[in-house]
């Protein structure tokens, strides 16, 4: 048996437990290796039903001294047990006259289940149980390692499992390749690859459970250092591939043309800004396609560094597009975009399905000439009707809102000519993140707010304190300021987040007769829902009452405080998003968290988190230990490359030793490249792309 043969070669399994076991990714013998569990059970001690607990869930052997059936609430057989040094009873409600025969008095049973209290002393709810002549007999069958317990699927169950898993393990564990051989000691003591799965699916009784719940048992940092050093070894290979293989067409820099940008804007780039720039501007002056991931905090002004590159790009000749998550920032971006270029003289072109047929027709037929311009739009750019025959540049903004396939399919509008990438977001990603999940990527960080931008203070407030938050906006629109009130609810649904925006908006409007109060949410038609924002900007209103669709790209500098109301059912990320609405001036600033108590443990830290610090990266940090990397780079980003065993957040300090181990491979590294790849890969490198 070679771990490379098909599961098919292991006694009893056919083609429909094979089907089966494909739902859990199992195809080969070596597969099953790799299928770590999830738990374990400690059948390798037989407990005294003296030390016997509520909650334990334990080993007993006992003999049998009464078997009864009782009738309350529902009919149960009732079997007394004893070891000698006490009582349990073993209760069945799901039982035949056959095994209500099994048990005469002096049966002797070994138990296994979970233990918890009944009428008259401890009981044993359906545990499992097996026969046995005599008490020697039944301890006979003690296991000598703890019993694993696997992720399952519907048509699988764990003893059956456990033991194709015993096969593979006895059949061919020893001829698994292990290409990594003996780590470096800098990186630990870590077992060989044969002793780390032999370990993990075998432990001794005397194993430690607290290292292992958590991931840190030696042998799984080595499997979790080799699934690492896969992904890293793919995404890097990726890079140079798209170094050596694509070509972009080269962006020279234009002398004045970004000059001429900012001066129509009336400021000066910051430090960081003008850094970033120059990065991004380097990067496209050479025919390798640029792929540079831009992070800057909420407010950090991304959006400008974004427009000098398109500027850059259609000075050359080239078309740009930029691509938003959503109908609202695409319009948002649109005008914003129109106010910085047109006086430029450089056309942008609106590309959405919520346009008219005739505007929708106009607008491809301007990007299909392949006049310089810049086309904005969300995945309406992607349709094969939207051609974009001279891409040069690709902004795609809040990168972890779009699918993977979605990218890609963008890039490909280059036809002659791979397009340079430009990736944003806004939501900063801790470095132990970034540099595992976006190692195919430059990076670069706005690590500088403008000038004027004044911390914003949060405060946490329960919601039964909600008629001290409306008198609050009302002074503040008093002293001529002006107010966010945002809307959420569990269930994301345009319907009902309207409804709740439309209710507090009515309230407002009867508690504060005085103010201008507008309304903005996801069922408005776009042409409404701008209207709203318009005249929110220009001052013609005093409160914006909204749900989560102003979360980014709105920009009121006179707007002082922000109210979010159910903040308790927000994510750390989303939160600062919406925070980042104010503070947009010299103006001090307050945002409200307003929650429903009582507070989960996890609420009360993400709201505790948002009233102590200002900073982006240290929220995100937060953010990856309460929700995972998973859940912070999004699930349609990360796509099949999910990890397997290690984890981001707790095996965070085995990324620097893999890069390192990585970069003194040599010749090995292609062998090592296609074992670790064909091993925890499955085909991922393909998402890895974008």
């Amino acid at each position: 048996m070679k771990p490379t043969d098909p599961l098919t070669v292991l006694p009893g399994v056919g083609p429909k437990l094979a089907d089966t076991l494909a739902g859990l990714a199992l195809t080969t013998v070596g597969d099953l290796l790799f299928h770590l569990p999830r738990g374990y059970e400690d059948r390798t001690r037989v407990w005294p039903l003296a030390d016997v607990q509520p909650g334990m869930r334990v080993q007993v052997i006992a003999r049998v001294e009464r078997a009864d059936v009782r009738f309350g609430r529902r009919r149960s057989l009732l079997v007394n047990l004893t070891d000698g040094t006490g009582r349990i009873g073993m209760r069945l409600f799901h039982f035949s006259k056959s095994q209500m025969r099994q048990f005469e008095p002096g049966q002797w049973l070994r138990l296994f289940g979970d233990v918890r209290p009944g009428h008259r002393g401890l009981e044993m709810p359906h545990p499992e149980y097996r026969l046995a002549a005599s008490r020697d007999a039944a301890g006979a069958e003690v296991e000598a390692t703890l019993t694993p317990l696997y992720p399952l699927t519907s048509g699988i169950t764990n003893p059956r499992l456990r033991g194709l898993i015993g096969r593979a393990l006895d059949g061919c564990l020893r001829q698994l390749d292990d290409p990594l051989g003996p780590l470096p000691a800098s990186i630990g003591n870590l077992p060989s690859l044969i002793d780390a799965i032999k370990t993990l699916h075998r432990p001794s009784p005397d194993i430690d459970l607290t290292q292992l719940a958590a991931g840190q048992h030696p042998a799984q940092q080595r499997l979790a250092f080799e699934e690492l050093l896969a992904h890293h070894l793919s995404l890097t290979r990726l890079k140079r591939r798209l170094a050596d293989t694509l070509r972009a067409q080269r962006i020279r820099h234009i002398d004045g043309a970004q000059a001429a940008l900012f001066k129509a804007l009336g400021f000066s780039p910051t430090g960081a800004q003008t850094r970033v720039i120059g990065e991004i501007a380097a990067d496209m002056a050479r025919t390798t396609p640029m792929m540079r991931l831009v992070q800057g905090d909420v407010g950090s002004g991304k959006t400008v560094v974004a427009a000098a590159a398109l500027v850059q790009a259609v000075a050359a000749g080239q078309q740009g597009a930029f691509m938003a998550p959503t109908e609202l920032l695409a319009e948002q971006h649109t005008q914003t975009l129109r106010a910085w270029l047109e006086p430029l003289r450089i056309e942008v072109v609106l590309v959405s399905g919520r346009l008219p047929k005739a505007q929708r027709d106009a607008a491809n037929a301007r990007l299909a000439s392949g006049d310089p311009l810049v086309a904005v739009g969300t995945h309406a750019l992607f349709q094969a009707s939207t051609q974009l025959p001279k891409l040069g540049l690709v902004v795609v903004d809040e990168q972890h809102r779009f699918g993977v396939h979605q990218r890609l399919a963008l890039l490909e509008k280059g036809h002659a000519a791979h397009p340079h990438q430009l990736i944003m977001t806004a939501t900063p990603i801790p470095r132990t993140l970034a540099m595992q999940a976006y190692a195919d990527l430059d990076t670069s960080v706005i690590d500088e707010l403008p000038p004027g931008r004044t911390p914003v203070k949060t405060v946490a407030i329960s919601q039964a304190r909600r008629d001290e938050v409306i008198t609050r906006i009302a002074a503040a629109c008093a002293d001529n300021r002006q107010a966010y009130w945002v809307n959420t609810l569990i269930e994301e649904s345009d319907l009902l987040d309207a409804e709740a925006a439309e209710a507090t908006a009515e309230r407002l409007k009867k508690d504060c007769p005085n103010l201008r109060i507008g309304l903005a949410h996801g069922r408005l038609k776009p042409a409404a829902k701008q209207a709203v924002m318009a005249a929110f900007k220009a001052g013609e209103l005093d409160v914006l009452v909204a749900t989560t669709v102003i979360e980014v790209g709105v920009d009121v500098p006179n707007a002082s405080l922000m109210i979010i109301e159910n903040a308790e059912r927000l994510g750390l990320a989303q939160l600062h998003q919406l925070r980042g609405r104010v503070g947009r001036g010299a103006i001090e600033s307050f945002c409200v968290l307003l929650y429903q108590p009582p507070l989960g443990k996890n609420a009360q830290a993400r709201l505790d988190t948002l009233r102590r610090t200002n900073d982006g990266f240290e929220i995100a940090e937060k953010d990856l230990q309460l929700r995972g990397p998973g859940e912070v780079l999004g699930t349609r980003q990360t796509g099949e490359v999910g990890m397997r065993v290690a984890n981001l957040v707790n095996d965070a300090a085995l990324i620097e030793p893999v890069q390192m181990f990585a970069a003194e491979l040599s010749a090995a590294e292609d062998r090592l490249h296609a074992v670790l790849g064909r091993r925890w890969l499955a085909g991922a490198e393909a998402y890895a792309r974008a």
